[in-house]
């Protein structure tokens, strides 16, 4: 029986499960943003999207021990998180209906959002009044873009970013929407027949890297400055990004 990834897909999606979680390691964010145009110029954006589960799971879990304040996150953060359900639903949906190209092309233009924003990280502040309405349409506006292109960081990052909360609950925060949008999605990528046992094999081959690089980014943590690997790894997702766009015209 043939498997339906090649010898260099095989390395290369290893390889990049590596490098994408040391990312995670360093900032506790970032190995889907990371992971994903990388496996999509590999082996295409929804291909790619069944790989990503697993490891992403994994290195959500391990980052969410260290963060602790889980019953916090969720008491605090669950229309958010409800409101990520349906709008999945609708992005999966749709992602069922569009071509590979275009879906690239929102990745794209997603990743180039999302990494001006983070450059700039901007420092104000949302108003008290707003926070707790904007919850669940950030949620669901998250769950829409995660269903289509797989990213799982916009807006629902820099709404987090803006209730300029505590560094470990914010962490805890932004991986309990990750690990639920992955459980969702990981459901519907299985109904519409990507997730396949080849998938499957391949994805759970990349846990254990996941782990090891997750394990090696905290200790590159502790020697090199997080600012100077955010901005190097901020400038490398705008130009992958631009060329997903690029590709759909």
């Amino acid at each position: 029986m043939n498997f339906e990834y090649s010898a260099a897909q095989i390395g290369a999606s290893l390889a990049i499960f590596l490098l994408s979680a040391t990312a995670k390691g360093v900032t506790g964010l970032g190995f889907s943003t990371m992971c994903l145009p990388f496996l999509a110029m590999t082996v295409g954006l929804k291909e790619a999207l069944p790989l990503l589960i697993i490891p992403s799971i994994a290195t959500n879990l391990v980052v969410m021990r260290g963060a602790g304040q889980f019953g916090t996150a969720v008491k605090r953060f669950w229309p958010m998180l409800a409101a990520t359900v349906p709008g999945l639903a609708l992005g999966l949906w749709a992602l069922a209906t569009v071509d590979g190209p275009s879906a690239g092309a929102v990745l794209g233009a997603v990743l180039v959002v999302w990494c001006s924003l983070s450059y700039l990280n901007p420092s104000m502040r949302l108003p008290a009044a707003w926070a707790r309405p904007l919850g669940p349409v950030s949620g669901f506006m998250t769950g829409a873009l995660n269903g289509i292109t797989g990213s799982q960081v916009m807006p629902v990052m820099p709404y987090l970013m803006a209730l300029q909360l505590d560094r470990n609950l914010f962490i805890q925060a932004i991986n309990c929407s990750f690990t639920l949008s992955s459980l969702i999605m990981a459901f519907g990528l299985n109904r519409l027949g990507l997730f396949t046992t080849d998938a499957v094999i391949l994805s759970v081959a990349g846990v254990a890297l996941a782990f090891g690089g997750v394990r090696l980014g905290e200790r590159i943590r502790n020697r090199l400055s997080p600012d100077r690997f955010r901005l190097a790894l901020l400038a490398m997702l705008v130009l992958i990004g631009a060329s997903l766009m690029a590709r759909a015209l």
